[in-house]
Protein backbone atom coordinates (compact mmCIF):
# COMPACT_ATOMS: atom_id res chain seq x y z
CA UNK A 1 0.00 0.00 0.00
CA UNK A 2 2.93 2.33 0.61
CA UNK A 3 3.63 2.52 -3.13
CA UNK A 4 0.07 3.54 -4.04
CA UNK A 5 0.66 7.29 -3.71
CA UNK A 6 3.97 7.44 -5.65
CA UNK A 7 2.59 5.22 -8.43
CA UNK A 8 -0.60 7.27 -8.62
CA UNK A 9 1.35 10.53 -8.72
CA UNK A 10 3.62 9.32 -11.53
CA UNK A 11 0.64 7.93 -13.49
CA UNK A 12 -1.22 11.24 -13.23
CA UNK A 13 1.85 13.20 -14.34
CA UNK A 14 2.45 11.01 -17.39
CA UNK A 15 -1.25 11.19 -18.26
CA UNK A 16 -1.08 14.99 -18.10
CA UNK A 17 2.07 14.93 -20.25
CA UNK A 18 0.43 12.73 -22.89
CA UNK A 19 -2.69 14.89 -22.95
CA UNK A 20 -0.65 18.08 -23.29
CA UNK A 21 1.36 16.71 -26.22
CA UNK A 22 -1.74 15.33 -27.92
CA UNK A 23 -3.55 18.65 -27.71
CA UNK A 24 -0.50 20.63 -28.82
CA UNK A 25 0.00 18.32 -31.81
CA UNK A 26 -3.37 19.12 -33.32
CA UNK A 27 -3.49 21.43 -36.32
CA UNK A 28 -4.53 24.93 -35.42
CA UNK A 29 -6.51 27.42 -37.44
CA UNK A 30 -3.51 29.39 -38.65
CA UNK A 31 -3.53 32.04 -41.34
CA UNK A 32 -3.32 30.68 -44.84
CA UNK A 33 0.23 30.14 -46.09
CA UNK A 34 1.17 32.40 -49.01
CA UNK A 35 0.48 31.17 -52.50
CA UNK A 36 3.88 32.13 -53.92
CA UNK A 37 6.65 29.56 -54.21
CA UNK A 38 8.28 28.47 -50.97
CA UNK A 39 12.03 29.30 -50.85
CA UNK A 40 14.07 26.22 -51.72
CA UNK A 41 16.18 26.33 -48.50
CA UNK A 42 13.03 26.36 -46.35
CA UNK A 43 11.53 23.47 -48.33
CA UNK A 44 14.73 21.44 -47.94
CA UNK A 45 14.80 21.99 -44.18
CA UNK A 46 11.18 20.81 -43.93
CA UNK A 47 12.12 17.72 -45.96
CA UNK A 48 14.79 16.82 -43.44
CA UNK A 49 17.88 17.85 -45.36
CA UNK A 50 21.03 18.35 -43.34
CA UNK A 51 22.10 21.95 -42.50
CA UNK A 52 25.03 21.76 -44.94
CA UNK A 53 22.64 21.05 -47.82
CA UNK A 54 20.32 23.87 -46.76
CA UNK A 55 23.29 26.27 -46.59
CA UNK A 56 24.42 25.11 -50.02
CA UNK A 57 20.96 25.72 -51.47
CA UNK A 58 20.83 29.20 -49.90
CA UNK A 59 24.22 30.02 -51.35
CA UNK A 60 23.21 29.11 -54.89
CA UNK A 61 19.85 30.81 -54.47
CA UNK A 62 21.75 34.03 -53.74
CA UNK A 63 23.84 33.40 -56.86
CA UNK A 64 20.75 33.15 -59.06
CA UNK A 65 19.42 36.40 -57.55
CA UNK A 66 22.56 38.37 -58.32
CA UNK A 67 24.24 38.64 -54.92
CA UNK A 68 27.18 36.44 -55.97
CA UNK A 69 28.67 34.87 -59.08
CA UNK A 70 30.33 31.50 -59.60
CA UNK A 71 32.82 30.69 -62.34
CA UNK A 72 34.10 27.16 -62.24
CA UNK A 73 34.71 26.39 -58.58
CA UNK A 74 35.31 30.03 -57.56
CA UNK A 75 32.78 32.37 -55.99
CA UNK A 76 32.93 36.15 -55.98
CA UNK A 77 30.62 38.74 -54.44
CA UNK A 78 28.58 40.91 -56.79
CA UNK A 79 27.25 44.44 -56.23
CA UNK A 80 24.20 43.94 -54.00
CA UNK A 81 20.92 44.28 -55.91
CA UNK A 82 18.16 46.42 -54.48
CA UNK A 83 16.31 43.47 -52.99
CA UNK A 84 15.91 42.79 -49.26
CA UNK A 85 17.22 39.60 -47.71
CA UNK A 86 15.49 37.51 -45.07
CA UNK A 87 17.51 36.89 -41.87
CA UNK A 88 18.90 33.45 -42.82
CA UNK A 89 20.04 34.78 -46.21
CA UNK A 90 21.70 37.75 -44.51
CA UNK A 91 23.47 35.33 -42.17
CA UNK A 92 24.81 33.31 -45.12
CA UNK A 93 25.99 36.45 -46.90
CA UNK A 94 27.80 37.66 -43.78
CA UNK A 95 29.51 34.30 -43.28
CA UNK A 96 30.64 34.23 -46.90
CA UNK A 97 32.10 37.73 -46.59
CA UNK A 98 33.87 36.79 -43.36
CA UNK A 99 35.39 33.64 -44.87
CA UNK A 100 36.51 35.45 -48.02
CA UNK A 101 38.34 37.95 -45.76
CA UNK A 102 38.48 40.63 -48.41
CA UNK A 103 39.56 38.34 -51.26
CA UNK A 104 37.93 38.92 -54.64
CA UNK A 105 37.32 35.21 -55.26
CA UNK A 106 37.32 32.07 -53.12
CA UNK A 107 36.70 28.34 -53.67
CA UNK A 108 33.10 27.36 -53.02
CA UNK A 109 34.29 24.40 -50.97
CA UNK A 110 36.03 26.76 -48.50
CA UNK A 111 32.91 28.77 -47.66
CA UNK A 112 31.02 26.15 -45.62
CA UNK A 113 30.76 27.17 -41.92
CA UNK A 114 31.34 24.73 -39.09
CA UNK A 115 28.53 22.27 -38.40
CA UNK A 116 28.02 23.63 -34.86
CA UNK A 117 27.66 27.16 -36.22
CA UNK A 118 25.05 25.99 -38.69
CA UNK A 119 23.05 24.16 -36.02
CA UNK A 120 23.11 26.98 -33.47
CA UNK A 121 22.58 30.01 -35.70
CA UNK A 122 21.62 29.16 -39.26
CA UNK A 123 18.98 26.45 -38.77
CA UNK A 124 16.93 28.48 -36.20
CA UNK A 125 16.75 31.36 -38.69
CA UNK A 126 15.44 29.08 -41.43
CA UNK A 127 12.91 27.62 -38.98
CA UNK A 128 11.71 31.11 -38.06
CA UNK A 129 11.22 31.84 -41.76
CA UNK A 130 9.12 28.66 -42.08
CA UNK A 131 7.01 29.81 -39.14
CA UNK A 132 6.59 33.28 -40.65
CA UNK A 133 5.39 31.68 -43.90
CA UNK A 134 2.78 29.60 -42.06
CA UNK A 135 4.57 26.33 -42.88
CA UNK A 136 5.38 25.47 -39.27
CA UNK A 137 4.63 26.55 -35.71
CA UNK A 138 5.91 26.19 -32.19
CA UNK A 139 4.40 23.39 -30.13
CA UNK A 140 3.23 25.96 -27.58
CA UNK A 141 2.98 29.71 -28.07
CA UNK A 142 4.44 30.32 -24.60
CA UNK A 143 6.47 28.28 -22.12
CA UNK A 144 3.68 28.23 -19.51
CA UNK A 145 2.56 24.64 -20.22
CA UNK A 146 6.05 23.04 -20.21
CA UNK A 147 6.96 25.05 -17.09
CA UNK A 148 3.85 23.81 -15.30
CA UNK A 149 4.62 20.22 -16.34
CA UNK A 150 8.21 20.56 -15.11
CA UNK A 151 7.10 22.05 -11.77
CA UNK A 152 4.45 19.33 -11.37
CA UNK A 153 7.27 16.75 -11.36
CA UNK A 154 7.94 17.79 -7.75
CA UNK A 155 4.80 15.93 -6.63
CA UNK A 156 5.68 12.38 -7.82
CA UNK A 157 9.35 12.94 -6.99
CA UNK A 158 8.55 14.00 -3.41
CA UNK A 159 6.05 11.17 -2.97
CA UNK A 160 8.72 8.65 -4.03
CA UNK A 161 11.64 10.11 -2.08
CA UNK A 162 9.62 10.62 1.12
CA UNK A 163 8.74 6.93 1.01
CA UNK A 164 12.06 5.38 -0.06
CA UNK A 165 14.57 7.94 1.18
CA UNK A 166 18.10 7.69 -0.19
CA UNK A 167 17.78 4.31 -1.91
CA UNK A 168 17.86 2.97 -5.43
CA UNK A 169 14.18 3.88 -5.85
CA UNK A 170 14.72 7.45 -4.69
CA UNK A 171 17.80 7.77 -6.92
CA UNK A 172 15.89 6.56 -9.97
CA UNK A 173 13.01 8.96 -9.20
CA UNK A 174 15.47 11.87 -8.95
CA UNK A 175 17.14 10.99 -12.26
CA UNK A 176 13.83 10.50 -14.05
CA UNK A 177 12.49 13.80 -12.70
CA UNK A 178 15.63 15.65 -13.75
CA UNK A 179 15.73 14.22 -17.28
CA UNK A 180 11.96 14.52 -17.80
CA UNK A 181 11.99 18.14 -16.64
CA UNK A 182 14.79 19.06 -19.03
CA UNK A 183 13.09 17.19 -21.86
CA UNK A 184 9.77 18.95 -21.32
CA UNK A 185 11.40 22.38 -21.24
CA UNK A 186 13.42 21.67 -24.40
CA UNK A 187 10.40 20.35 -26.30
CA UNK A 188 8.35 23.31 -25.15
CA UNK A 189 9.65 25.31 -28.12
CA UNK A 190 9.29 22.33 -30.42
CA UNK A 191 8.97 22.76 -34.19
CA UNK A 192 5.83 21.28 -35.78
CA UNK A 193 4.74 21.40 -39.42
CA UNK A 194 1.35 22.77 -40.38
CA UNK A 195 -0.88 21.13 -43.00
CA UNK A 196 0.67 23.36 -45.69
CA UNK A 197 4.13 22.59 -44.35
CA UNK A 198 3.52 18.86 -44.67
CA UNK A 199 2.58 19.38 -48.32
CA UNK A 200 5.82 21.26 -48.94
CA UNK A 201 7.81 18.59 -47.07
CA UNK A 202 6.59 15.91 -49.47
CA UNK A 203 8.59 14.86 -52.54
CA UNK A 204 9.09 17.80 -54.85
CA UNK A 205 11.09 18.66 -57.95
CA UNK A 206 14.76 19.42 -57.36
CA UNK A 207 16.72 21.22 -60.12
CA UNK A 208 19.67 19.23 -61.38
CA UNK A 209 22.39 20.66 -63.55
CA UNK A 210 23.96 17.71 -65.42
CA UNK A 211 26.90 19.85 -66.50
CA UNK A 212 28.19 20.89 -63.06
CA UNK A 213 26.39 19.97 -59.87
CA UNK A 214 27.85 20.88 -56.48
CA UNK A 215 27.30 17.98 -54.13
CA UNK A 216 28.09 17.06 -50.54
CA UNK A 217 29.96 13.75 -50.56
CA UNK A 218 30.31 13.25 -46.80
CA UNK A 219 33.86 14.59 -46.82
CA UNK A 220 33.27 18.00 -48.38
CA UNK A 221 31.77 19.83 -51.32
CA UNK A 222 32.93 19.19 -54.84
CA UNK A 223 31.64 19.68 -58.35
CA UNK A 224 30.80 16.57 -60.36
CA UNK A 225 28.73 15.64 -63.37
CA UNK A 226 25.66 13.48 -62.81
CA UNK A 227 25.00 10.85 -65.48
CA UNK A 228 22.31 8.15 -65.73
CA UNK A 229 23.27 4.55 -65.06
CA UNK A 230 24.45 2.92 -68.28
CA UNK A 231 22.09 0.13 -69.42
CA UNK A 232 23.57 -3.35 -69.43
CA UNK A 233 22.52 -6.67 -70.94
CA UNK A 234 23.68 -8.56 -67.89
CA UNK A 235 21.03 -10.91 -66.57
CA UNK A 236 22.12 -10.87 -62.98
CA UNK A 237 21.29 -7.91 -60.80
CA UNK A 238 24.20 -5.67 -59.86
CA UNK A 239 25.21 -3.90 -56.68
CA UNK A 240 25.96 -0.17 -56.48
CA UNK A 241 27.45 1.52 -53.44
CA UNK A 242 28.42 5.05 -52.47
CA UNK A 243 27.17 8.26 -50.89
CA UNK A 244 23.82 9.70 -51.92
CA UNK A 245 24.78 13.09 -53.29
CA UNK A 246 21.53 14.21 -54.88
CA UNK A 247 17.90 13.17 -55.14
CA UNK A 248 15.14 14.61 -57.30
CA UNK A 249 11.67 14.01 -58.70
CA UNK A 250 10.66 14.06 -62.35
CA UNK A 251 7.02 14.21 -63.44
CA UNK A 252 6.41 12.75 -66.91
CA UNK A 253 3.23 13.10 -68.92
CA UNK A 254 1.50 9.77 -69.55
CA UNK A 255 -1.41 11.16 -71.54
CA UNK A 256 -3.69 14.13 -71.79
CA UNK A 257 -4.99 13.80 -68.23
CA UNK A 258 -2.42 11.66 -66.44
CA UNK A 259 1.19 11.84 -65.41
CA UNK A 260 3.82 9.58 -63.88
CA UNK A 261 6.20 10.53 -61.12
CA UNK A 262 9.72 9.09 -61.18
CA UNK A 263 12.17 9.31 -58.29
CA UNK A 264 15.95 9.40 -58.66
CA UNK A 265 19.04 9.38 -56.47
CA UNK A 266 22.65 9.93 -57.51
CA UNK A 267 25.51 7.95 -55.93
CA UNK A 268 29.14 9.03 -55.77
CA UNK A 269 32.10 6.92 -54.70
CA UNK A 270 34.01 9.90 -53.27
CA UNK A 271 36.76 9.99 -55.89
CA UNK A 272 35.26 9.83 -59.39
CA UNK A 273 34.56 12.86 -61.56
CA UNK A 274 30.97 11.72 -62.10
CA UNK A 275 28.04 10.54 -60.01
CA UNK A 276 25.60 7.90 -61.24
CA UNK A 277 21.83 8.38 -61.15
CA UNK A 278 19.45 5.49 -60.42
CA UNK A 279 15.67 5.35 -60.44
CA UNK A 280 14.19 4.39 -57.08
CA UNK A 281 10.77 3.86 -55.57
CA UNK A 282 8.96 6.52 -53.56
CA UNK A 283 9.76 4.71 -50.29
CA UNK A 284 13.50 4.65 -50.94
CA UNK A 285 13.38 8.30 -52.00
CA UNK A 286 11.81 9.27 -48.68
CA UNK A 287 14.23 7.16 -46.63
CA UNK A 288 17.60 8.29 -48.01
CA UNK A 289 19.11 11.75 -47.79
CA UNK A 290 22.21 13.34 -49.33
CA UNK A 291 25.26 12.22 -47.37
CA UNK A 292 23.86 8.77 -46.54
CA UNK A 293 26.04 5.78 -47.40
CA UNK A 294 24.03 3.09 -49.19
CA UNK A 295 24.45 -0.20 -51.02
CA UNK A 296 21.78 -0.86 -53.64
CA UNK A 297 20.65 -3.83 -55.70
CA UNK A 298 20.02 -2.60 -59.25
CA UNK A 299 18.35 -3.95 -62.38
CA UNK A 300 21.16 -3.59 -64.96
CA UNK A 301 18.94 -3.06 -68.01
CA UNK A 302 16.90 -0.20 -66.56
CA UNK A 303 19.21 1.24 -63.91
CA UNK A 304 16.35 0.89 -61.42
CA UNK A 305 16.88 0.02 -57.77
CA UNK A 306 15.27 -3.21 -56.59
CA UNK A 307 16.00 -2.77 -52.89
CA UNK A 308 18.39 -1.19 -50.39
CA UNK A 309 20.96 -3.70 -49.11
CA UNK A 310 22.62 -1.37 -46.59
CA UNK A 311 21.89 2.14 -45.35
CA UNK A 312 24.07 4.18 -42.99
CA UNK A 313 23.12 7.75 -42.04
CA UNK A 314 26.14 9.96 -41.34
CA UNK A 315 24.57 12.65 -39.15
Amino acid sequence: MDLVWPVTAWALWFAALAAAFKVSGRDRALRQAPEYAVPAPVAELLRGMRPQDVFHTTLFDLVTRGWMTIEGDRLSLAPPPERPLVPYEQWVLERVRARMAGARRAPVIALMPEAADLDRRFVPLVRECAIDLGLARRRWQTMIVPLLLAVALVVPWYATVSLSGISWLGTIATMVSWLAGIGVLVSGRGFLLTARGREVAGPGPVPVNPQQEWIFTGSGWQGVEIEPAAPSRARERLEAAGHVVKRWVKVESAGESSSRTRYYVALHDGVSAKATAYEVGAGVYRDVLPGDSVRLLVKPRKGAVVRVLAHDRHW
